[in-house]
């Protein structure tokens, strides 16, 4: 049977947990936050309204039906091994990490993935956020995919296997462009030139994928094979700079020959 007015434990205080714990709060009964950190803990819960916390995984209400394990991906294996099953449907959402973590440990566990990036200074509005999800029988599926529309009504199911590689697009797209967007701030900054001036480009270039693949939306000097500036452009830059922005040039080009090179 699909889980109705559930109750819900958060084992986690972090990026992700906070983002949850905000969306969960209005739509079900979020009973318990747990921190290793019982302030973090204490913040979170007064924020959305949650009754209780703690700091001891041997302390978390017992009859909860679902816990969800929002913590770093290095931990999640301590918490499940260190808190026995009490027959509830436990959910860790790491995109990396499999669903075999749970196996010999639990009856009934899956993985709901939100690909997205969180901060805990900023709650994200989960309602356009896709979740990938796995569960280790239809009938985990079922209570996984009820707790999952909870948050948010894109839900698919995705293997492990299938998450790995969504997670390293989702890096490429996110982590990698966060981090040339760094680069960039700091190329302006030698010049004392704000990085708000980027902010129509980036917006402009991330609003054209809702028309354009992004292979069609490419421009710039090395989808042009304008060598004079792409020259000019390395002259400038020396280090992981000048590296990063010779490999992905070259990358470009070798996608997008000129008819008289191919």
């Amino acid at each position: 049977m699909a889980l109705q007015m559930i109750r819900v434990v958060i084992i986690g205080s972090g990026n992700v947990a906070t983002s949850l714990a905000h969306t969960l709060a209005t739509r079900c009964e979020l009973v318990q936050i747990y921190s290793r950190h019982i302030d973090h803990a204490r913040i979170l819960a007064d924020a959305v309204g949650c009754p209780q916390v703690t700091d001891d995984l041997h302390y978390l209400v017992a009859d909860a039906d679902a816990y969800i394990i929002a913590v770093r991906d290095d931990i999640i294996a301590d918490v499940v091994a260190s808190v026995p099953d009490n027959g509830a449907l436990w959910v860790h959402t790491s995109g990396s990490k499999g669903i075999g973590l749970f196996e010999g440990h639990r009856v009934r566990y899956g993985v709901l993935w939100p690909m997205q990036s969180f901060s805990r200074e900023m709650v994200v509005t989960l309602d356009d956020v896709h979740f990938f999800a796995e569960a280790n029988n239809a009938s985990a599926m079922e209570e996984l995919l009820s707790l999952g529309h909870l948050l948010s009504p894109h839900i698919t199911q995705a293997d492990s296997e299938r998450r790995r590689r969504l997670h390293v697009a989702s890096v490429f797209c996110c982590n990698f462009a966060n981090h040339l967007w760094t680069l960039a701030d700091e190329v302006l900054a030698q010049d004392g030139l704000p990085f708000e001036a980027m902010m129509p480009l980036i917006r402009s270039t991330v609003d054209k994928l809702d028309r354009l693949s992004p292979a069609e939306s490419q421009t710039g000097p090395a989808m042009r094979h304008d060598r004079q500036v792409i020259d000019s452009h390395l002259a400038l830059l020396d280090g992981d700079k000048r590296e990063i922005y010779d490999l992905i040039t070259r990358s470009i080009m070798n996608r997008n020959p000129l008819e008289n090179d191919a």
